[in-house]
C-alpha cells in the first residue's frame, strides 16, 4: 500500500526498512529469541502494509471506549464502570457497519466514519482488568501500533499499574500521546491544569517521556456531537486532541510514525536479544573459568604427583643401597688372607655372593613399585571428585542445552599398570647379572688366593724372568710356571682385588639404579599421562560445547551490535523525514 503513495527517496527508505527487518528475522531465529518477540517483529513487519494504526490503552474505567466514541461521533463501543471491553476491538472504515471475529483474540468492526479513512483505531481491555488475559492481549497488540493513545482518569491519574504499562510501551519505542479524561469531575480549570502538570511531571521523572498531554472530557464531547454541535473546547478539550490526530498527524508524520513503529520494535527486540546473549555469555565465561580451574588443577596434580614420584623413587632405591652395603660387607669379609683357603671354593664363593648381596632384591623392588602405581592411582582418584562436581554443576546450569549424558569416572586397570611397570623394572634389574658376576668374582678370588700363596716363593722378578724363558723352560718348574701364569693373567693380590671388586659392585649397582629410575620414570609418566588423558576425555564434551557456544554467542553479540547500529541509523533517517 505504501509503495503507491511514496516518492523515490521514501520508497528507498521503505525498502531499506523491509530489508533490515527481514534480515533481523533470520538473526532472531539464529539467536533463538523468544517466540513472542519473533511474532511481535513479524506483526510489525506486516503492519507496514496496513493502514496507520492508533491503539488506545489504559486502565479499565479510565474511559477509553468513551474517548473512541467521542472521536467517532457516535456510540459504537460499550461503556461502563466495570470492565466492558473483554476483547480487542479493531475499528476500520467500511461502507457498512459490521462486527466480525478476526481471530487472535480480537474483533474487527467496520464503520462508515471519516476519521477511519485515515487510520485504524483499536480499543483494548484495561491494563488492570480482572481477567489477566485481557492485559496479555493488550501487550501483544501494542507492538503493532503506530501511535499509542494512553487514557488516564483525572480522579486517579498515573497509577502504579499505568506507570508499569507505559514503561513497557516506551520499551517498544512507540510514540505515545496521553489523554487525561473525565476532567468534568474537577471543579475548576486550575484543578485540571494541576492534574495535567502532575501527569507530565510523573511521565518525565519516572519514565523519561515528554509526550503530548491533552485534558479532555469524552462524556461532554460525545454529548455535544450527539446533539449535533461542536464540542466546547473550554469544557471538553476534545478539539485539541482531534486536531492533533487529524491535522498534526499529516501524511508525512503518519508515514514517519508508520516506519518508526517496526524500527522501534526491532530495537526493542534487539535489546532483549542483546541482554539474553550477554546473560548467556556470562554463563559461558563462568564455564570457561571452570575449564581453566580444571586445567590448573591438572597442573597442580602434576606437581603433587612429581613430588610423590621422587619420594617413591627414593623408596625403590633403598633395596639397591642395601645390596651395595651387603655386597661390600661380603667382599670385605671374603677377600682377606685369613680366609684364603675358602677362596679356592669357586662355586661356594659365587653362590654366597649372589645369596648374601642380591637375595630378595626383586621382591623388595616389586613391593615398592606397587607403591608407585598405588600413588598414581590414588592421586588420580583424589582428582576426580572435584572435576566431576564442577562438570555436573555447570551442566546443570545449561540444562537441555548441554547434549549427552553426565560424564562418569572411567575404570583404571591398576593390575595391568602394575604388571607392566614391574616387568620394566625387572629388565633394569637384569642389567646386572649377579650370577655371572658371582662366577667371575669367584674365579678372580681363586687366582688371587693362589697368587697370594705363590708370589712370596717365586717372587715377582722370577715370575717375570720365567715369562722371558717360557718357551725354553722345563715343564718341571711348576711353581715358577704358576707364578708366571698368574702374572701374565694380571693377577692382583687380595687387597687390590678387594678395592677393584668393591668399585665394580658400586658401578654395577649404579647402573641398575639408573636403569630402574629410567624405567620407573617412563612407567610413571605413561600411567600419569593416561590418567590426565582420562580426565581430559571426560571434560572434552563440555569443553567442546563451551568453546562452540562461546564462539557462537560472541559472533551473535557482534551481529546484534551491528544490527542495532544499522537500525539506529535507519531511525535517524526516518526521523529526518519532512
Amino acid at each position: 500500500m505504501l509503495h503507491r503513495i511514496l516518492d523515490g527517496a521514501r520508497r528507498d527508505l521503505l525498502r531499506d526498512v523491509r530489508r533490515q527487518l527481514s534480515e533481523l528475522r533470520v538473526s532472531l531465529i539464529r539467536a533463538e529469541a523468544p517466540e513472542q518477540e519473533q511474532k511481535a517483529l513479524g506483526r510489525a513487519i506486516t503492519q507496514l502494509d496496513e493502514l496507520f494504526l492508533l491503539v488506545v490503552v489504559g486502565e479499565f474505567n479510565a474511559g477509553k471506549s468513551a474517548v473512541i466514541n467521542a472521536l467517532l461521533g457516535e456510540q459504537v463501543l460499550e461503556e461502563g464502570v466495570t470492565p466492558t471491553t473483554s476483547r480487542i476491538e479493531l475499528l476500520k472504515h467500511g461502507e457498512e457497519r459490521t462486527r466480525t471475529p478476526a481471530g487472535g483474540g480480537y474483533e474487527e468492526i467496520t464503520l462508515p466514519v471519516g476519521i477511519l479513512r485515515e487510520m485504524g483505531v483499536v480499543d483494548t481491555p484495561g491494563t488492570n482488568a480482572v481477567m489477566r488475559g485481557h492485559e496479555a492481549l493488550t501487550r501483544d497488540f501494542v507492538p503493532r501500533s503506530d501511535l499509542v493513545l494512553f487514557v488516564t482518569s483525572a480522579d486517579r491519574p498515573f497509577t502504579e499499574s499505568e506507570r508499569a504499562f507505559l514503561e513497557a510501551i516506551r520499551d517498544w519505542g512507540k510514540k505515545v500521546v496521553v489523554a487525561v479524561n473525565k476532567t468534568d469531575i474537577l471543579d475548576r480549570p486550575a484543578d485540571v491544569d494541576k492534574v495535567v502538570e502532575f501527569v507530565r511531571d510523573k511521565l518525565r521523572e519516572r519514565l523519561g517521556l515528554q509526550p503530548e498531554v491533552f485534558a479532555v472530557s469524552a462524556r461532554r464531547a460525545q454529548k455535544a456531537k450527539a446533539a449535533g454541535v461542536a464540542p466546547d473546547p473550554r469544557t471538553t478539550g476534545f478539539g485539541a486532541l482531534e486536531a492533533y490526530l487529524t491535522r498534526t498527524l499529516d501524511e508525512a508524520e503518519r508515514l514517519r510514525l508508520k516506519l518508526l513503529s517496526p524500527v522501534g520494535v526491532a530495537l526493542r527486540v534487539l535489546d532483549g536479544v542483546a541482554a539474553t546473549v550477554k546473560e548467556r555469555l556470562s554463563v559461558v565465561e563462568a564455564d570457561e573459568a571452570v575449564l581453566r580451574e580444571i586445567e590448573s588443577q591438572l597442573v597442580l596434580h602434576l606437581q603433587e604427583q612429581s613430588r610423590e614420584f621422587r619420594l617413591r623413587v627414593a623408596e625403590v632405591e633403598k633395596p639397591l643401597v642395601e645390596v651395595e652395603r651387603r655386597g661390600a660387607s661380603f667382599l670385605e669379609r671374603t677377600l682377606r688372607v685369613p680366609g684364603i683357603a675358602a677362596l679356592l671354593d669357586r662355586e661356594g664363593i659365587a653362590g654366597d655372593f649372589r645369596q648374601e648381596a642380591f637375595a630378595g632384591l626383586a621382591a623388595a623392588v616389586d613391593k615398592r613399585v606397587e607403591g608407585v602405581v598405588d600413588a598414581v592411582v590414588t592421586g588420580e582418584a583424589r582428582l576426580w571428585p572435584a572435576v566431576m562436581e564442577r562438570l555436573k554443576r555447570r551442566r546443570a546450569v545449561h540444562g537441555n542445552r548441554m547434549p549427552g549424558p553426565d560424564p562418569k569416572v572411567p575404570p583404571v586397570n591398576q593390575g595391568r599398570a602394575l604388571e607392566a611397570l614391574q616387568r620394566e623394572c625387572h629388565r633394569a634389574l637384569d642389567g646386572y647379572d649377579a650370577e655371572t658376576e658371582g662366577r667371575r668374582l669367584a674365579g678372580a678370588a681363586r687366582w688371587a688366593a693362589a697368587g697370594t700363596l705363590l708370589l712370596p716363593v717365586a717372587g715377582v722378578a722370577l715370575a717375570a724372568a720365567s715369562v722371558a724363558r717360557a718357551e725354553a723352560a722345563a715343564p718341571a718348574l711348576t711353581g715358577v710356571l704358576v707364578a708366571v701364569g698368574l702374572a701374565a693373567a694380571g693377577l692382583l693380590p687380595l687387597p687390590a682385588l678387594l678395592r677393584r671388586e668393591k668399585r665394580r659392585l658400586e658401578e654395577g649397582v649404579a647402573g641398575v639404579r639408573q636403569g630402574l629410575t629410567t624405567a620407573l620414570r617412563a612407567g610413571f609418566e605413561r600411567e600419569f599421562q593416561a590418567g590426565q588423558r582420562r580426565v581430559k576425555d571426560a571434560v572434552a564434551p563440555f569443553g567442546g560445547f563451551v568453546r562452540t557456544e562461546g564462539e557462537r554467542l560472541r559472533a551473535l553479540s557482534d551481529e546484534v551490535d551491528s544490527r542495532r547500529r544499522d537500525f539506529s541509523a535507519l531511525r535517524g533517517r526516518i526521523e529526518a523525514l519532512r
